[in-house]
């Protein structure tokens, strides 16, 4: 295996005789009088993966071996790096090993194999980190790709969801619209209703997240009257208590239609609860006060200032002022008084722009 190794002695003839042994087993070197070459090649040539290993004399003027390996180790802890000594000294051998040497040779070189076997095994070495390193790089940009791959998959999940939601309320919204035209009576209902809401959720800064409910379940919230024979309510005169309890049952019939809508589980609950009132005489579960969260109540104001302002078979439909007097008379037992009051003020700058 060719590998290029950089080496530093002061002494010429020791210097020569290393290099022409590892020339001989098929090395490239670079050799230098001191370490200071070393260290100037190192900053000359930031990239290190050619380099197999240094060997470095102990005992050089100016800078030594062992400030020589200081200084490499700033630059980079990957590259074996072997002194060269003659001296025996047990204290050479500890400060070596501290400053990360990988091995040591003898000088003068008597026993090439042994010596071959040394450098072998510092290329090896060297091998084995780089390697590792090509290897760690290259599992981080697998797995960077396949991060980017999947969050590119859930990015179009996403897309292919909402389009699905979007859909999927769109036909039933296409339906209920269907229905409301072939009433004069409900007719925009659920238009105005929805207006009426957001224009509350506007005024309170609700987070566009709480919006986009809030106009979902005004979209739906008669949604029950599709499946139900509510033809009575386009009689004219007072409906039966018989009717009032088939009419009653659609806030019920609504939330079974969108309960396996999972995406809809908030809008499902104010469709449930839009008939119910604060003092919990209102239907289907005789809910009260904090039962009923403010979206809530927000569209169970929208929706009966509607129906008291719309025409009806069985009722004379309200002028504003004695609308905006039944809300604030209920207020505390049907409605929420801060919704009430909002919404009125919403109104009256609205007449009177």
């Amino acid at each position: 295996m060719s590998s290029k190794i950089l080496i530093a002695d002061d002494d010429g003839l020791i210097r020569d005789a290393v290099t022409r042994i590892l020339e001989m087993f098929g090395h490239e070197v670079v050799a230098f009088p001191g370490g200071q070459g070393v260290v100037d090649y190192l900053d000359n040539n930031r990239d290190f993966s050619h380099l197999a290993a240094i060997i470095l004399d102990i005992n050089m003027p100016g800078m030594d071996g062992f400030e020589t390996m200081k200084a490499i180790r700033r630059q980079t802890d990957e590259v074996p790096v072997l002194f060269l000594t003659g001296a025996g000294s047990m204290e050479y051998a500890v400060k070596a090993i501290n400053l990360g040497a990988y091995d040591f040779i003898s000088k003068p070189i008597e026993d090439l194999d042994l010596f071959n076997v040394k450098i072998q095994r510092a290329i090896e070495k060297r091998s084995y980190v780089l390697q590792e390193k090509l290897y760690k790089v290259t599992l981080e940009k697998e797995v960077l790709a396949k991060t980017r791959e999947l969050a590119e998959k859930n990015d179009l999940l996403r897309q292919y969801s909402r389009n699905l939601e979007i859909s999927t309320v769109s036909t039933i919204l296409s339906l209920q619209a269907a229905l409301e035209a072939k009433d004069e009576y409900t007719a925009g209902h659920t238009t105005r209703v929805t207006e009426y809401a957001l224009m509350i959720g506007r005024a309170m800064r609700l987070p566009d997240e709480d919006m986009t409910v809030l106009e979902r379940a005004c979209e739906l919230h008669d949604i029950g009257k599709l499946v139900i024979d509510v033809s009575c309510i386009q009689k004219p005169g007072p409906l039966t208590p018989e009717e009032w309890l088939l009419v009653k049952k659609h806030p019920v019939v609504g939330e079974s239609i969108i309960r396996p809508l999972t995406f809809l589980e908030r809008e499902r609950t104010v469709i449930r609860h839009h008939h119910e009132r604060l003092d919990g005489k209102g239907y289907p579960d005789g809910l009260s006060g904090n039962d009923l969260d403010l979206l809530t109540r927000i569209v169970i104001v929208a929706d009966s200032f509607d129906a008291m302002t719309s025409k009806r078979s069985y009722k004379v439909n309200m002028g504003r002022p004695a609308a905006f007097h039944e809300l604030r008379a209920c207020s505390g037992t049907q409605f929420d008084r801060g919704v009430v009051e909002l919404f009125i003020s919403l109104l009256q700058i609205a007449d009177s722009a």
